[in-house]
């Protein structure tokens, strides 16, 4: 133990001493990839890792199980680099997003591309591990990932280009695994749109009003009133999509016990969001990570 300590101490000296800059950059650079903030992760992984199980029908290869894991990680931090290079200026004028490292000057929006590239090589680099079908796939992936931070000035549905790009590892998934797409598995990309747009409601009503201020658009905003009443109704058609592609794809009993844990807890969501008060709308979308993790071991039970 003592040896690996000093083996890691040494690295990190030499490191230093040779990238003195990009070594003091290290902190903010993990700001800026949420290293910090794993939800998204989270949020991202579950049901990758869920439509991998199904379409290896059991524990899937080592192999694709790192794969995918480690994509959607590199994948998702590479959202967040884009991300805060479209907004920069947008996030200096909203409270929660004022500190980030590029909206306080910490970094540049040079760093956040160059980390951006970064990251998107190595996952590609992941990709090019699997098959040629995934690989066609995967440059969607990158373009939505790309493309997403931007949609919030011209559309007031960027929820649903997020929906669209947090779902699409699901079809790399039984891409990699099974060298085609079959259609039960369009029903799963369904479901999990809807969630998406669902839960990133929940934290668009965080900031809502920051957002009507300064002209950004969003669903939360599209919604108005009736937000509740529509993330409601789309959560049910969430668990009823699952509770379809359950059936094609002859999940046993406990997944359709986990849907039910999982309407649970989307309905504590509602109570949670009843008055519209961010900290627990925040609070609410955070709890979507527990509905993905409660669903995710329902597949690992029902593909037993």
């Amino acid at each position: 133990m003592n040896s690996v300590r000093l083996i890691w101490s040494k690295a990190v000296t030499q490191f230093r001493s040779r990238f003195p800059e990009l070594y003091a950059k290290l902190p903010a650079l993990a700001e800026l990839t949420r290293a910090n903030k794993p939800i998204g992760i989270y949020l991202l992984l579950w049901p990758t890792i869920g439509a991998l199980w199904i379409a290896e029908q059991g524990v899937p290869r080592i192999s694709l199980l790192l794969i995918f894991v480690l994509g959607t990680a590199l994948m998702r931090s590479a959202g967040c680099c884009v991300n805060d290079f479209a907004d920069h200026k947008i996030d200096a004028l909203v409270s929660r997003t004022q500190r980030r490292p590029l909206a306080t000057g910490t970094l540049t929006r040079k760093d956040a591309i160059l980390c951006f590239t970064l990251l998107s090589i190595l996952s590609f680099g992941l990709v090019l591990l699997t098959n040629q079908r995934t690989i066609i796939l995967s440059f969607a992936a990158v373009a939505l990932v790309a493309v997403y931070p931007f949609m919030k000035r011209f559309t007031n549905l960027p929820q649903l280009v997020l929906g669209v790009a947090f779902s699409w590892g699901i079809l790399m998934a039984f891409s990699a695994a099974t060298r085609e797409v079959p259609q039960s598995a369009y029903l799963l990309f369904v479901a999990n749109c809807l969630w998406t747009v669902a839960y990133d409601t929940q934290y668009a009503m965080v900031d809502r009003e920051f957002d009507i201020e300064i002209g950004v658009k969003s669903t939360a905003i599209l919604f108005g009133d009736a937000d509740k009443l529509i993330i409601g109704s789309l959560q049910f058609m969430f668990i009823l999509a699952m509770t379809l592609a359950g059936r094609q794809f002859e999940l046993g009993t406990f997944y359709f016990l986990s849907l039910i844990i999982a309407s649970g807890m989307l309905a504590y969501q509602q109570f949670l969001i009843r008055d519209r008060v961010p900290g627990p709308c925040f609070e609410a979308f955070l709890n979507n990570n527990w509905v993905g993790a409660v669903i995710f071991i329902g597949i690992i039970l029902g593909t037993a």
